[in-house]
């Protein structure tokens, strides 16, 4: 199945920076290493925790260590704001470059058969595996591409991507301004957060599509 077999590549695309500069860069971004990254560059500290997070895409940067970083330097709210704004550029700078290949090549890609295939998941199923994937190591870039490349309906992988998105942010920022230094009972709480808003979201959809075609 050409669909799995894509994925996986797409996974061990995304680990083999890892293997290459995954220590260096961990040991380059560590908590304190992130903050003191990011101050050096006074004002436009937010601007560069932004690029960080969307250079995520490529390289092995601990993403979640950079949005602990901007709680930190900016606090929960304004750092939450800032590091979801960065995920979810990152997940829609993967979709967009990988949607760009454009149907006729997906469909070589994929094969015809696993291209409707892959299709028909990210439209029935893709809000559920995009949100919660935003969470997970590795997925989400993986699965932001999958969805570009499988032509998941714009609206609904936008919006299933803040529904991951937002939680994720906060979180951490929150984790880093308040200095928790084991936030297992903080990650377990709002890891469901992206389920319960994707759950209001589809409710949401709905709820306008039955408005628009009553």
């Amino acid at each position: 199945m050409r669909l799995v077999f894509i994925f996986l590549l797409l996974v061990a695309l995304v680990l083999i920076p890892f293997a290459i500069w995954g220590n260096t860069l961990e040991a380059i971004f560590s908590q304190n290493g992130a903050i003191d990254w990011m101050r050096q560059y006074g004002n436009w500290a937010w601007a560069v925790g932004i690029g960080l997070l969307i250079a995520d895409l490529f390289l092995p940067i601990p993403g979640t260590v950079i949005m602990a970083g901007l709680g930190f330097i900016y606090g929960p709210i304004l750092g939450g704001l800032v590091g979801s704004l960065g995920s979810f550029l990152s997940g829609s700078f993967a979709y967009i470059l990988c949607r760009q290949v454009g149907e006729k090549a997906a469909r070589w890609i994929l094969g015809p058969k696993d291209f409707d295939r892959g299709q028909h998941i990210f439209k029935h199923n893709g809000g559920w595996i995009v949100a919660i994937s935003r969470w997970l190591p590795v997925f989400p870039e993986v699965v932001a591409c999958m969805a570009g490349l499988s032509r998941m309906p714009i609206h609904l992988f936008l919006i299933a991507l803040a529904c991951g998105s937002l939680p994720l942010g906060f979180t951490f920022a929150y984790i880093g301004s308040a200095g928790i230094e084991n936030p297992t009972l903080a990650l377990g709480l709002s890891a469901g957060l992206p389920v319960l808003l994707w759950l209001f979201a589809q409710y949401w959809l709905r709820r306008l599509a039955s408005a628009k075609y009553p």
